[in-house]
């Protein structure tokens, strides 16, 4: 059995504890819509393994969540053709808008532009050097585990 958190929201919808909407389940993954519905079909996808972030992941696992997604995304934009595209979002830390503290993909159905949904990047193009850039792009390099 996969370990599970009995304090966690996530693993109690795991164990069936708290009830869920689910639309696909392995023994890996569960995959569920959110309960706020952000757009129509916003489903999460969680590993069956308590694990708070990206950061936990080891290759295994990894490769069993991700490799699921672009399954269940094709599912979801089949599910209605008012779909016209999707953001997938993995959050890493309360700083990062992390709410439930086991790890989670959001696939958020996009409608229009007025859907309810937004994302905002900054640009900040113009604040960094080449030199800057390769600097950050070194210490990133360096700390590579393979």
């Amino acid at each position: 059995m996969n370990k599970l958190d009995d304090n966690c929201i996530f693993c109690k919808i795991i164990k069936n504890e708290i009830p869920s909407i689910t639309v696909y389940e392995d023994d890996q993954v569960k995959a569920f819509l959110d309960i706020s519905q952000v757009t129509p079909g916003h489903t999460l996808v969680i590993p069956k393994t308590h694990v708070e972030n990206i950061f936990e992941y080891n290759d295994k696992l990894a490769a069993a969540v991700f490799a699921k997604i672009p399954m269940i995304a094709k599912a979801i934009k089949s599910s209605n053709p008012d779909i016209k595209g999707m953001n997938i979002c993995q959050n890493n830390g309360a700083l990062a808008y992390q709410s439930v503290m086991h790890s989670h993909i959001h696939l958020v159905p996009r409608y229009s532009n007025d859907d309810g949904f937004s994302m905002t990047w900054a640009d900040n193009t113009n604040n960094y050097t080449s030199e800057q850039l390769q600097t950050i792009a070194n210490a990133i390099k360096d700390n590579v585990e393979e």
